[in-house]
């Protein structure tokens, strides 16, 4: 009989984080781990097919084979025969066509959620389990905060996200790591994961060691503390958004209106919140911070303007009020 692994600190790390992911699922519920074969996934992996039939939960996997370089379908069946070989079933291989719009990291990753969307459907997975990490959160809010992208990159990525979890977030990449050697199973490494081509990589491998370095250890961890803290702020105002737009609103059939009196009488974060609110909510178009500048200018530095023109929308203030319609087409 083999020996069963030991319980080292990292599988115990990687386990407790998995089981805590669970909360709100229900007895019977199936879960997919997206695996890469890469060490972040294959610890999920593992400790999902550990800790998933104590809690009554059936795991199985989906691998995203984007066919970018050469060998990637041997690459993908590797990485499904390890998850059948933990136990996890059902085990799906999908092959995806990446695009070019928005760049390469952009364009696989939207193909990739798309694949995993389309087999959760499928099978009628509750959940799909990510294996982003603490060092995967440190680097997206820098990034975030290198590109000046606003609040809603710098909360980095939320530990569940409608079907999205990622039990991971607390955990190091160097815990995920120790807990495969430890468990006897060997990651593949993605080469893109040292392409300098790539910002996340340059990010990873010579920005973040290079704060380290200056700064003192830590850093990653208080970034990513930002990103919890920023995360709660954000969640509070737009709680508090979602409030006043009932009050503030008016929806009528040609469109929406917003009470500018109302609008000028709240914080900027709030009054940008509302502006958003509304034309997500009515148009399905989310405002730029530029857009969304522009347009409560006609609250905050009135001077007679025209009306401002967002793609597909025309806003404009009458009344003591800023009137939303959509753009008739030509």
């Amino acid at each position: 009989m083999p020996e069963r692994p030991r319980l080292t600190p990292a599988v115990a790390d990687v386990r407790r984080a998995v089981r805590a992911s669970f909360a709100g699922l229900a007895t019977g519920d199936l879960v997919l781990v997206a695996l890469s074969g890469g060490a972040d996934s294959l610890a999920l992996a593992a400790a999902t097919a550990f800790e998933a039939p104590r809690a009554g939960l059936t795991a199985g996997a989906v691998v995203v084979d984007h066919g970018l370089q050469p060998g990637s379908a041997e690459v993908a069946e590797a990485a499904a025969a390890r998850a059948s070989a933990l136990g996890l079933a059902p085990v799906v291989v999908r092959r995806v066509d990446v695009g070019a719009e928005g760049g390469p990291e952009a364009a696989a990753r939207e193909a990739r959620y798309a694949a995993l969307t389309a087999v959760a459907d499928e099978t009628g997975a509750v959940a799909v389990l990510l294996g982003h990490t603490l060092d995967d959160q440190a680097e997206t809010v820098l990034l975030g905060l290198a590109r000046g992208s606003g609040p809603t990159s710098l909360q980095g990525m939320g530990a569940v996200s409608g079907r999205w979890r990622r039990p991971l977030l607390a955990v190091r990449r160097e815990a995920t790591r120790a807990s495969c050697a430890d468990l006897g199973l060997e990651p593949w490494d993605d080469p893109h994961n040292d392409d300098p081509g790539y910002a996340r990589v340059r990010v990873r491998t010579t920005v973040l060691p290079a704060l380290e370095r200056e700064l003192g250890p830590g850093v990653a961890e208080a970034l990513v503390r930002t990103a919890a803290q920023l995360r709660e702020d954000s969640e509070a105002l737009d709680h508090f958004a979602e409030e006043q737009a009932e009050e503030v609103a008016d929806h009528a059939e040609a469109g929406i209106s917003l009470d500018v009196r109302s609008l000028a009488a709240n914080p900027a974060a709030l009054r940008q919140r509302l502006i958003r609110l509304a034309v997500e909510s009515e148009f399905a178009l989310t405002l730029s911070r530029a857009q969304t500048l522009e347009v409560a200018r006609l609250v905050t530095d009135w001077h007679g303007q025209g009306a401002v023109s967002l793609p597909g929308v025309t806003v404009v203030r009458t009344g003591g009020a800023l009137h939303f319609a959509a753009t008739a087409a030509s």
